[in-house]
């Protein structure tokens, strides 16, 4: 059985700058700790990733895995599935969904459904989870942010 869990951060940047972020894979294992490869192997006509190939190796879980990506047409939703079962997980969900604050930002909210092939006690699932969340979102606002400066 799935559990959802669900985070918010406000980054400050346009909605436009953290979905650029969010979109470029290739770049991932430049700013994400457990990434170490992301690999597109199919875009839609527009250029977006339509199907992603990830190898993480996260101190509790390592895993090769490939997610296949959907938009909304404003970019204000980015959301994704596992293709196939892999060694670690019988299935993935997730979104991004982005909302424009009034003073420039950005509110980003994470939401994420795995299901684990492999048996996990529930309080230790439960806390993996959160690190892992906030670590995808602390990272995603540290490399947005940064990348802001740099314009």
């Amino acid at each position: 059985m799935a559990d959802t869990s669900t985070q918010s951060i406000i980054i400050g940047a346009s909605p436009d700058r953290v979905a650029a972020v969010i979109c470029d894979f290739p770049s991932y294992p430049e700013w994400t700790d457990a990434v170490r490869e992301a690999e597109v192997i199919e875009e839609y006509e527009d250029g977006y990733a339509s199907q992603v190939r990830f190898v993480l190796d996260a101190t509790v879980m390592a895993d090769e895995y490939v997610l296949a990506y959907a938009y909304a047409e404003d970019l204000s939703r980015i959301e994704w599935h596992l293709v196939a079962p892999s060694k670690m997980q019988r299935a993935q969900r997730g979104a991004y969904d982005l909302v424009a604050n009034a003073d420039g930002g950005t509110t980003v909210t994470y939401t994420l459904e795995v299901e684990l092939a492999v048996g996990m006690l529930g309080m230790f699932r439960r806390k993996a989870e959160k690190m892992i969340m906030d670590a995808a979102l602390k990272q995603l606002k540290r490399r947005v942010e940064a990348s802001g400066a740099a314009q």
